[in-house]
């Protein structure tokens, strides 16, 4: 009965922080300046999508901070310089191999 209880609560507070409206991202029309201008939970979830895409799927579950803090300054400063480039064409030019 206390594992349910405790179930319960963490879904209510997992519930509690949700948005309250679900947000679509188009990663495959968003520009840089869409992408620096999203704010910080849109730019946290790109930066980890991205992670993720360019690892593929041979590589480990692994996140390295450090590796990622690096390619994110280096995205963030691509875009910074371009703009109006599409994130995915700037993630290509900054992480692709």
């Amino acid at each position: 009965m206390k594992s349910m209880a405790a179930l319960l609560i963490a879904a209510g507070l997992m519930l509690s922080s949700a948005p309250s409206h679900a947000v679509v991202l188009d990663l495959s029309t968003m520009s840089c300046k869409q992408f620096l201008e999203g704010g910080d939970d849109t730019i946290k979830m790109v930066l980890t999508w991205m992670d993720g895409w360019y690892k593929g799927d041979s590589d480990e579950a692994i996140i390295d901070t450090d590796v990622f803090v690096e390619n994110a300054k280096k995205f963030g400063s691509f875009c910074g310089k371009n703009p109006n480039i599409s994130i995915v064409n700037a993630a290509e030019k900054v992480l692709g191999n």
